[in-house]
């Protein structure tokens, strides 16, 4: 017996909105598996950034439920102060912090936003190809290109570099909003305000992520806005739309004010720890030369071992091999003289291409990067922060996106029939997208998350947990059982206080270092002697044996780890 299926949930099911919702789904958890096969004990990548992320988003949900007034004052690197903003804060993603608690549910959380980060990577790169012009099947291949660019797997334990997926959104919202797209110019009688509005409310989002990506986006958002204005005086001033105005007007302030909000910590940060700021020498570290936009990370399945003789010969390849994709830029040659897009607009994107490549060198471009990114780092506001330029690649991959998606588009118009494509034509259009989709799969590893100490449960803050050094992300992760306070944690820096404080530890528990300790504030110190963090045979394990009789201190052995209480 069959059961008659209402026309609207038929016309929602078969709708190009849900099945590239679902169908986008679907590829993000395959194309980033194994990361959900146990979400809540492995993680991408390593144990160190991801564990640190995990515990951004877990305490900005945290102190927006319990302490919205001090979000930026964190529980980790007592005693200082706006310790959240010392480092990119994430915190566009709080909102998954209010919900569970724990070390376990901020590793599920971090997973979860893993997932997310490619999938509307994607969804976003397919949306913004769509809005422009192009065919679904050429969309289809902008979003594979955008969301699973080899580049991006060597970025896996930075998941604020990848969450560029609001970038693509925003941009395809406003383009709606403004009734505009590359094959048929402005309408104004496709004119949204509603999606203008929605496009400047992505644009936020992205923004509290971070700077490190944001803040160039803003910048392109700016020039995109003045370029507009010109376009709109040129034309004769056409009328617009009372609520696409005020959108663009509500929606313009709001960037703005949510951005100087965000840059408001990070600019006291700066001013309490100039030794912090980013210098140009910095950026040759970070800078790849124009062969690591040729070069995959080791975990590209399809390019990886192909890669990595040139991989040798990078400084620091992490940070190097910012290869956007062999098949897409094919695809984007092609563009450049087949394509759906204008001759102009393919000229002005492969111009902009050019431009994104040449910043994204930094430093290793002609003349140590003079003519090209040290003149936005010395002269544009707040680009000083930025010391990887080769993350720039995220626009680079965008524009070969779109250009590769108009491409496709135009072969199969030439075979289009009144009725839509032929078959065999979509068949064959979907190939390249196959082969972008190819070069996404990974070989990240996933490694087990160092489990909490059962010494550490319900300590007493604040706390210095030892050993202490680049495995206090671990620690971090601990914390967010309740959120005690910690002198541990890491971030884009090393405050001077941290390092004195790791170096008093070492002569812990003597006279001076007790004392040292007591006027920081310090109320305990643990000292880990099994599992995965251990002093034993470190340079903090003479704390594990020494006599603290007539030190005035209360020692006690909690199996895994030694706790003194200063107090």
């Amino acid at each position: 017996m069959s059961v008659a299926v209402p026309e609207r949930v038929r016309r929602f099911g078969t709708s190009e909105f849900t099945l590239v919702g679902v169908g986008f789904a679907l590829v993000a958890v395959i194309l980033t598996w194994p990361t959900l096969k146990h979400p809540a004990t492995t993680i991408p990548q390593d144990t160190f950034d991801p564990l640190l992320i995990a515990w951004e988003i877990a305490w900005g949900g945290h102190a927006l439920l319990t302490q919205p007034g001090a979000l930026w004052q964190a529980n980790v690197l007592f005693p200082e102060h706006d310790s959240f903003a010392f480092t990119d804060s994430l915190l566009g993603y709080a909102p998954l912090g209010f919900f569970g608690e724990g070390p376990t549910a901020a590793v599920v959380r971090y997973n979860i936003a893993y997932v997310l980060a490619f999938y509307l990577a994607s969804v976003g790169g397919y949306a913004l190809a769509r809005r422009l012009g192009s065919a679904w099947p050429g969309a289809v291949l902008a979003g594979l290109a955008v969301g699973y660019a080899p580049w991006r797997l060597g970025q896996a334990g930075h998941l604020h570099v990848l969450s560029t997926g609001g970038i693509a959104l925003a941009l395809a919202a406003l383009a709606k909003g403004h009734g505009y797209s590359f094959t048929r110019g402005f309408r104004p009688e496709e004119v949204r305000p509603g999606w203008a509005a929605a496009g400047w409310g992505l644009a936020c989002w992205q923004i509290t992520i971070g700077f490190g990506v944001g803040l160039p986006f803003g910048y392109v958002l700016g020039g995109i806005c003045l370029a507009s204005a010109i376009g709109w005086l040129v034309t004769g001033r056409p009328r617009l739309p009372k609520k696409l105005l005020i959108a663009d007007g509500v929606g313009m302030l709001a960037f703005l004010t949510i951005t100087a909000l965000m840059a408001r910590p990070y600019l006291r940060v700066v001013e309490a720890h100039p030794y912090a700021r980013r210098t140009e020498a910095d950026l040759g570290l970070f800078s790849p030369p124009f062969r690591g936009f040729l070069t995959a990370p080791e975990t590209s399945w399809l390019w990886g071992e192909s890669s990595a003789r040139a991989r040798e010969t990078l400084v620091w390849a992490p940070e190097m091999t910012m290869l956007p994709g062999i098949f897409v830029g094919a695809a984007a040659v092609v563009g450049l003289f087949i394509s759906s897009w204008t001759l102009r607009q393919r000229i002005l994107l492969w111009v902009a291409t050019a431009v994104s490549l040449v910043l994204g060198m930094g430093t290793t471009f002609l003349g140590s990067g003079e003519l090209g990114y040290l003149l936005l780092y010395r002269y544009l506001p707040g680009w000083d922060a930025i010391r990887t330029p080769g993350r720039l690649v995220v626009w680079t991959s965008l524009l070969l996106a779109i250009l590769a998606a108009g491409a496709i588009t135009a072969i199969g118009e030439r075979f289009a029939k009144p009725t839509g494509w032929p078959r065999f034509v979509v068949a064959l259009a979907l190939i390249p997208a196959l082969l972008v989709g190819v070069e996404g799969i990974n070989t990240t590893p996933h490694p087990r998350v160092p489990a909490q100490p059962q010494s550490f449960k319900d300590i007493v803050g604040p706390a210095l947990v030892l050993p202490s050094d680049a495995r206090d992300q671990w620690v971090m992760l601990w914390s967010t059982d309740g959120f005690p306070k910690i002198v541990n944690g890491g971030s884009g820096f090393t405050p001077q206080s941290q390092s004195t404080i790791r170096e008093a530890a070492k002569e812990f528990p003597s006279e001076r270092s007790i004392a040292y300790f007591r006027r920081l504030g310090i109320n305990t110190v643990l000292v880990l002697q099994s599992g995965d963090l251990s002093a034993v045979g470190g340079e903090y394990q003479n704390a594990l044996t020494a006599d603290v009789s007539g030190l005035d201190v209360r020692r006690s052995d909690r199996g895994d780890g030694v706790l003194f209480d200063l107090r």
